[in-house]
């Protein structure tokens, strides 16, 4: 027997795993995001609030960029001096949020959940919102430990 193939959903209706409807998604919520590039099966955004810029990442993406499988947010911090124990303390208190220190030294936050053909609209919000709790909580770890 032979695996179901997932049903495409009919044009129009919401699919958060298109970067397109993620950006349609993001215009409702006061932002701007663009596609900034493509490599392979992974699709780079680049996202922009009135509370800061942030990377969205489409990850195990189909060859035309499309039905990905997972997305993820992410931001640099321009906090100096943070160092790999406070970035594992902050760790050890998060449940969605993970913290890491990039190559250039800067301390980075990232949100990261699977997609699917099922979720709605207001599904992906939840997820926005999950993402902007990790940016609130973040950004008060950089400022305790700024050095």
């Amino acid at each position: 027997a032979t695996p179901a193939k997932t049903p495409a959903k009919p044009s129009g209706l919401f699919d958060v795993r298109d970067p397109a409807s993620l950006i349609t998604l993001l215009k409702t919520m006061d932002a701007k995001d663009e596609v900034a590039r493509t490599e392979a099966t992974v699709v780079f955004v680049n996202v922009t609030t009135p509370g800061g810029d942030f990377g969205a990442q489409y990850v195990d993406c189909d060859a035309k960029g499309k039905a990905c499988r997972g997305l993820v947010f992410s931001t640099a911090f321009s906090a100096k001096g943070v160092t790999l124990k406070q970035i594992n303390d902050f760790n050890k208190g998060q449940v969605a949020c993970r913290a890491f220190i990039s190559d250039d030294g800067k301390p980075n936050v990232a949100y990261a959940t699977l997609v699917n053909l099922r979720m709605t609209a207001e599904e992906v919000k939840q997820h926005v919102g999950v993402w902007q709790g990790c940016l609130a909580s973040f950004g008060a770890f950089t400022k305790r430990v700024d050095g």
